[in-house]
Order: C-alpha cells, then structure tokens, then sequence
C-alpha cells in the first residue's frame, strides 16, 4: 500500500511517540534505533495507535494497520475522515468534553467509551490513553490515542 500525507512520515511518528513519552515517561511501543524508521514500526505496532489534527473540525492523520482493521477502512479513507464519527452520534458531545479536557491537562488515562467503524459496528475501547502532540518547541500538533482492548458490543 501507498502511504501519503502528514501521518505517514518518520517525523510525525517520532512526534506520536515522543509525545507519549513527555507526557507518561514511558514508551508507546518497544522502539527499535533504527533511524528511518518510526513510521514503519508505528504502523505495524501490535496496539491500535491513531492521531489527528488540529482543523477546528480535527482530520484523522494516522492510523496503524490495527486501528484501520478495527474502524474497516483503508489509509486513504481514514486520514480523510474527521474524527468525531469514530464515536457514534449521540456520544460525539460526551467525546469534546473529554478531549477539552485532554487539552488542558495533557494526557488522559484508562478512558473507556463507545467507538464505532465505517460500517457501523460498534465497539468498547478500553484502558485508553489520550494525549497532546506536542513537540520539542510546545508546539501543539493534533491529539493521539492508544489502547490494546476493545470489546465489539453485540
């Protein structure tokens, strides 16, 4: 697969996974010293990692292979989708509160809620963590989430 955009660079890895680092003091994923690449690892990581931007209406920029398995859509699809309809409708309001406040302490941990896919299946997303991108200058660059569970709802 082609992978174009701001989210398929070594940099805006580096950043996904530095940024988690600042604000947990620990690592995301087992990162190998290979320069070049973040970006391959990132998105081959056995943990659903995505991120986005920072549009009044935030576009998804990354998403791993699992975090496109699991929302059933190809790399194209996801970083063109807002990231308010990863949660359903009636829970989108209940999702802005949480990420103002992600915004304006940092990081969010063990968040648990309703996600659901391109195709409407929906879905728990369990022990989440929910932080800024921010790099080494405090530029703000968007919000990544991680989590390693999730419970599809029948």
């Amino acid at each position: 697969m082609n992978y174009t955009g701001i989210g398929a660079t070594d940099g805006h890895a580096r950043l996904i996974m530095d940024s988690y680092r600042r604000w947990t003091g620990k690592s995301l994923i087992v990162e190998t010293v290979e320069p070049g690449k973040a970006f391959e690892q990132l998105l081959k990581a056995p943990i659903v990692v995505l991120s986005h931007g920072t549009e009044s209406d935030p576009i998804l920029n990354f998403g791993n292979l699992a975090a496109m398995e699991l929302w059933e859509m190809d790399w194209g699809t996801f970083i063109s989708t807002p990231s308010r309809l990863t949660a359903e409708p009636m829970k989108r309001e209940e999702r802005e509160s949480f990420l103002r406040a992600v915004s304006s302490h940092g990081y969010i941990d063990n968040y648990t809620g309703i996600r659901i896919s391109s195709t409407g299946r929906r879905f728990y997303i369990v022990q989440t963590t929910v932080w800024n991108l921010v790099d080494e200058h405090g530029n703000f660059h968007g919000q990544a989430a991680a989590f390693r569970e999730h419970r599809l709802i029948d």
